[in-house]
């Protein structure tokens, strides 16, 4: 990595890090202020929801980019650059852009961090690098996932005139509150007066809560299945084929190069928050090239091989639901080797309970975050979950990846099983590092369960 690069991550990785939260938008909006109100100079459309919101994003930043917009997006967590997290026109931003944003922030931090009763957290300076490098690079359209909840998330400070809120289901309950309801409240915060809400499916209780918050500030609220539409969907070898009926106009056969169903509600709400913003049917001309060319790496990502690894990130009940009912369509008649390692403050074993009738069996390991559940405590919930024989640990990623990759693949095999790699953003990370490294000859044996 660039040296310079290097420092600027350390620098930033050295404040609050993105788990530790303080609700407050007042650091953001004065750093801002202080960098000339950058967020104030594009049109934005925001989106927040339990999963799927990256994905989504890159949908929306595809179709806009397709019919000749400028766009900025602002993602997170990244999987393997921090400059991920901040995309110009579809890619990272360079590295030169990068410090130049850093240095801006980081000038004004200091003002703000001297009269603030806490500093400015890794988020919040991120969320303004990214917002006064759209501006620089002077784009038309940011498109802007939140980092945790809503209304005290520190991308919050736009004035969004299309959101889009994506399913609703539990996480981050130490913070968001215990219910989805309280969830949706914390959620319901990105809606801005006058704005078009576009929302996914909602439990009936969650929907209550999203109709109450765009009724109360004069906003407009289209639902999927209700608004608009997915009519028709079938996959193919490379995604899928769908047909969306949107605000404005019908859109068939558009080929998505994302798998699953979800991925197929993700487009129909990304094609809707455009037309929103347009106010206008897009050309389908434009659809087709903007939703068949956008990727989401580590999101039921495919990687060919002897044996075929699928990376996905989900971390929580709701994401492995909507993984084991796409993998039913990505490898039907293939067993399934699970490599998993999850944060220690998740639902796990919601989780597990989730992706074990889709699996042959799970190598439990720990990834590289501090915050890593320990893999003997991961595989003693696997344990209470499958038989105890279909249960391994691995000291690390590296190490269980090559377990479920013999094991999916021995020799003499008839047929290859599938290797599924899951859990967390960091493992899917690990993972991918693993995989665009060169092959090492070490290949761990499979540790039998303790006890």
């Amino acid at each position: 990595m660039n040296p310079v690069l290097a420092g600027v991550e350390e620098r930033l990785l050295a404040r609050w890090p993105e788990t530790r939260i303080e609700p407050s938008l007042d650091r953001i909006t004065m750093l801002l202020e202080l960098l000339g109100m950058p967020h104030r100079r594009y049109r934005s459309v925001h989106l927040t929801g339990t999963n799927g919101k990256t994905s989504t994003a890159r949908l929306v930043e595809g179709l806009l980019a397709a019919g000749g917009h400028r766009t900025g997006r602002l993602t997170s967590p990244h999987l393997t650059s921090i400059r991920e997290r901040i995309a110009l026109s579809g890619e990272p931003i360079g590295e030169t852009e990068f410090v130049e944003a850093w240095c801006a922030a980081d000038l004004q931090a200091e003002r703000v961090d001297a009269v603030m009763e806490h500093p400015l957290s890794f988020f919040e300076m991120t969320v303004a690098m990214g917002y006064l490098a759209f501006a620089k690079a002077e784009v038309d359209v940011a498109v802007v996932e939140v980092g945790m909840g809503g209304r005290w998330d520190a991308t919050n400070v736009i004035d969004a005139e299309v959101s889009v809120i994506l399913p609703i289901a539990l996480d981050h309950t130490d913070y968001l509150g215990p219910t989805t309801v309280d969830i949706a409240r914390e959620k319901a915060g990105v809606i801005k007066p006058g704005s078009v809400v576009v929302s996914a499916r909602q439990a009936s209780e969650v929907l209550d809560v999203l109709q109450e918050q765009a009724d109360s500030v004069d906003a407009r609220l289209l639902l999927l299945g209700r608004n608009f539409s997915v009519v028709d969907r079938r996959p193919v070898d490379d995604g899928q084929v769908i047909t969306v009926h949107g605000l404005h106009g019908v859109y068939p056969d558009v080929r998505l190069s994302l798998r699953g169903r979800h991925q197929a509600d993700n487009a129909a709400c990304a094609l809707a928050a455009i037309e929103a913003l347009l106010g206008r049917a897009l050309d389908p001309d434009a659809v087709r090239r903007g939703l068949g060319g956008v990727a989401s790496p580590g999101r039921l990502d495919v990687r060919p091989g002897r044996p075929a690894i699928v990376l996905d990130a989900a971390h929580n009940p709701h994401g492995a639901r909507s993984l084991v009912e796409a993998l039913a369509e990505v490898a039907p008649d293939r067993s399934r080797h699970a490599v998993v390692a999850t944060m220690a403050d998740k639902d796990v074993e919601g989780l597990l309970r989730e992706l074990a009738p889709a699996v042959a069996e799970i190598v439990c390991t720990a990834n590289s975050s501090p915050r890593s559940l320990a893999a003997s405590e991961l595989a003693r919930i696997a344990a209470t979950i499958l038989p105890p024989s279909q249960v391994h640990i691995a000291s690390d990623v590296e190490a269980a990846l090559a377990v479920a990759q013999t094991r999916a693949a021995p020799p003499g095999a008839a047929r290859e099983g599938l290797v599924l790699v899951t859990g967390s953003v960091v493992t899917v990370a690990d993972a991918e590092r693993l995989l665009a490294a060169p092959p090492t000859p070490e290949r761990p044996m499979v540790q039998p369960l303790p006890g």
